[in-house]
């Protein structure tokens, strides 16, 4: 979502001074690559490049294309192919053994819903969206369909290119939206009732927000690396002293008062990782009240797990009994265990298990995970 952002970001800079620019969108992976089907890069006529399609061995060349296709005004796919051991005939050092499809589009500012105003609608509210990309991997320099299909709030919002399509293939990409949603995966198969064209359907969902409940000195370096990974923040605390955009400045908001004033104010959804760090036992207790039952994935209390156990009782008490999927959501001590110590060691345990608890994943080391390290987006739907 971060790399969204910024994109968009580059996009209205780069209007503002005229410049006519491409977008590159990595729809298909055979194989070893650093970056995964979704990666985006912005290009402009300069060479100005936001995003990034790799880890820095495509750059350069695909540079070179986007600028070709800003040109002629005509998309296209672009494929590197480094499962040749020698693919420094290639001239850009791949070394990842994989094949790589990435589309060009040049954007075309009047084009209704153009990729761009897309991905805007991608970013503008907390909702699961899925965005539709089709592309010709046998005619690939032939114009592509592209980035042309986006379903949001149980609507659709397309393009001109989108009804290059036949019916049958309109009716399909509408179909898949709908199953991507819901099994919240994204796809990449073939496009039933148009030959040779394949559709990267991605499921694009709401960006990790935090909230804080604190505004200690050992909070300022975990919103540093929040706001490194791009994660929406809000953060909350009774101090309004210590409750500042000048302590705090990369915070979306910052709300003050008591646990019963800002409760209402704090909106926690499916995406959402709440943690308390207000070293005030009855503030996080009144905050734990106020929130039950926690319909979001993670709640994160800090401290010793004998600080939790009194919190749990006291909620006991109070005539909350958290249950065994309750208990699922609850992390105290909250972090993964590496060792930390620092307030930014703590703050980098911290972060990783909302990463890994959001994503659903189990830490582990990646040396001892079988098979490759990312899941294969295609499917035989």
């Amino acid at each position: 979502m971060k790399e969204i952002k910024e994109i968009i970001k580059a996009f209205d800079l780069a209007r503002q001074s005229g410049e006519k620019i491409a977008l590159a969108t990595v729809v298909q992976v055979d194989g070893s690559s650093y970056r995964r089907p979704g990666a985006r890069m912005l290009v402009t006529e300069n060479g100005q490049l936001t995003g990034a399609i790799s880890g820095g061995c495509l750059e350069g060349d695909a540079l070179k294309k986007a600028q070709l296709v800003i040109f002629k005004k005509k998309s296209m796919l672009v494929t590197y192919d480094t499962t040749d051991e020698d693919d420094a005939k290639f001239g850009i050092g791949l070394g990842c053994n994989g094949i790589i499809h990435i589309l060009m589009e040049p954007i075309d500012e009047e084009q209704e819903n153009n990729p761009i105003a897309l991905l805007r609608q991608c970013i503008e509210d907390r909702e699961d969206k899925v965005l539709v990309t089709v592309f010709d991997v046998k005619n690939k320099r032939s114009t592509q369909v592209g980035t042309c299909l986006l379903y949001k709030n149980q609507h659709f919002a397309s393009n001109g290119n989108f009804s290059i399509l036949n019916e049958l293939g309109q009716i399909f990409s509408r179909e898949k939206s709908k199953e991507v949603f819901s099994l919240e995966k994204s796809v990449i198969l073939p496009l039933h009732g148009a030959e040779n064209l394949h559709a990267f359907v991605e499921f694009v969902p709401a960006a990790i927000k935090l909230i804080i409940i604190g505004a200690g000195n050992d909070v300022q370096p975990l919103t540093q690396l929040s706001s490194v990974l791009g994660w929406e923040m809000d953060l909350a605390d009774g101090r309004s002293d210590h409750a500042t955009k000048n302590r705090f400045p990369l915070v979306d908001q910052i709300i003050t008062g008591k646990a019963a004033e800002i409760l209402p104010k704090l909106k926690p959804d499916k995406q959402t990782a709440v943690v308390l760090m207000s070293h005030n036992f009855n503030y996080d207790l009144e905050i734990m009240k106020g929130l039950y039952p926690y319909r979001f994935p993670y709640l994160g209390v800090l401290g010793p797990k004998k600080k939790l156990q009194k919190l749990i009782e006291n909620l006991s008490n109070s005539g909350i009994h958290l249950n065994e999927e309750i208990h699922k959501v609850v992390f105290g001590p909250m972090g993964l265990n590496l060792g930390a110590e620092s307030p930014e060691e703590i703050a980098l345990s911290i972060i990783s298990e909302v990463k890994a608890v959001i994503s659903r994943k189990k830490p582990a080391h990646l040396k001892l995970k079988e098979g490759p390290i990312h899941e294969d987006e295609k499917t035989s739907w």
